[in-house]
């Protein structure tokens, strides 16, 4: 299966890294997200390898997720293959998952 990035999944990793790299460094960043694209290969072979996001699950859209360290992986099943939707904080109010501007 294919995975594919969402440009909003794209720019959380991204504000992921750069924090990581402002706050601690280059290594801790680069660890980070190594481990999230580490996790997400998994999905090739196993697509419903993650638990239902349940608060996403209004959307009726199959939403699953992954966890890496404190990052919840959120994806689901498309024609074309697996779409990572967000990467997800998960130290952050949980219902702030529903919010597209965070």
């Amino acid at each position: 299966m294919k995975i594919i990035w969402s440009d909003f999944a794209s720019k959380s990793l991204r504000s992921i890294y750069q924090y990581y790299k402002d706050v601690a460094n280059e290594d801790v960043a680069k660890k980070i997200k190594t481990n999230i694209f580490i996790s997400t290969k998994k999905l090739n072979n196993y697509p419903e390898l993650g638990q239902i996001e349940k608060n996403l699950s209004k959307l009726g859209e199959g939403h699953r997720y992954l966890v890496s360290g404190h990052y919840k992986i959120i994806y689901k099943a498309i024609k074309e293959g697996i779409l990572i939707t967000d990467v997800f904080d998960t130290r952050q109010d949980p219902i702030k998952i529903n919010d597209p501007h965070r």
